[in-house]
């Protein structure tokens, strides 16, 4: 069964959702939310990663829609969250479902998604080892230090044999869940962007998918990565995110549709992932229902 196929069967609520090459929804600025796509406009557009190739095309077939999309590029994942909260963004992407709770919960925000993008798999790459099992006992694997990707990449490390968690794991595992005694390595939390650059000084490190070939790797050299048709996949979506009183704006909807549906926004953003990308055109009332869900558990995690 392809991957796509075994996408669409796992998360049965989107069975009937067509799989496409996409990525973002972008907004505009000052658009009247129930009414058509205005064109005139410039929308900025909060990104990790401006140069990756599917911008280029995007801006341009936004252009031609009569919307001017300006792109504010972020070195890392703590800035464009609060940027679009303080309204300096009219929209985000870089993120997934799980993030963006984790961010909601802790910041008392509001953003909320608006189209669905990308599912990646998370790797683990090495300079020193050709596989995991090459990994010796009591060496150190770094792994992103913020919440969300944290417990995703304790989780990939637990599947690849090198750790074990206590209870088993989920998206809120942390450090603290892990068994030293029955765990084969080490595990040290970097911020996203420097766990590539660790590769040095460490056996093994999870890197995030924009930050792989900046580090000079591809994504054919993963040593290791979790299943993108696992059936918890949902929560791992990337989105693209507005404030809640602008997910109906007409406009952002369009923008949408332009970078799901672009033959060239669609072969960059194949290129950016390596081909490793898994698109998914999700109903806006899923990925709301999803990220409620996980609000909730994550509230309840922090008591």
């Amino acid at each position: 069964m392809s991957r796509r196929s075994r996408i669409t069967s796992v998360i049965a609520a989107l069975a009937a959702v067509p799989l496409v090459a996409s990525l973002a929804a972008c907004a505009s600025t000052g658009s009247d939310a129930s009414g058509d796509a205005a064109g005139g406009e410039t929308v900025k557009i909060g990104v990790v990663g401006k140069s990756d190739p599917q911008w280029a095309p995007f801006v341009e077939a936004a252009a031609e829609e009569g919307i001017t999309v300006e792109l504010v590029d972020f070195g890392d994942y703590n800035q464009p969250n609060p940027a679009l909260t303080e309204g300096e963004l009219d929209l985000n992407q870089f993120q997934h479902i799980v993030y963006l709770a984790d961010y909601n919960v802790n910041a008392d925000a509001d953003l909320t998604p608006i189209g669905s993008t990308q599912i990646y798999p998370l790797g683990l790459y090495s300079t020193k080892y050709d596989d995991v099992k090459s990994i010796p006992a009591g060496e150190t694997v770094a792994v992103p230090d913020d919440p969300s990707n944290l417990a995703r990449a304790l989780l990939v490390l637990q599947s690849s044999g090198l750790i074990e968690l206590k209870d088993g794991g989920s998206i809120f595992s942390t450090i603290a869940d892990i068994d030293e005694a029955k765990s084969k390595v080490k595990v040290t939390p970097l911020e996203a962007a420097i766990t590539a650059t660790s590769l040095p000084d460490v056996a093994a490190a999870i890197i995030n998918n924009d930050f792989v070939e900046d580090a000079g790797l591809t994504f054919a050299d993963a040593i290791a990565q979790d299943d993108p048709a696992d059936p918890n996949a949902l929560p791992y979506v990337n989105i693209f995110a507005a404030r809640a009183e602008d997910k109906d704006n007409a406009t952002y909807a369009k923008l949408v549709e332009i970078f799901q549906t672009n033959a060239k926004v669609q072969a960059g953003l194949d290129e950016a992932s390596g081909g490793t990308g898994v698109s998914l055109q999700v109903p806006v009332a899923d990925l709301e229902k999803s990220l409620a869900d996980v609000e909730a558990d994550t509230a309840a995690q922090q008591g």
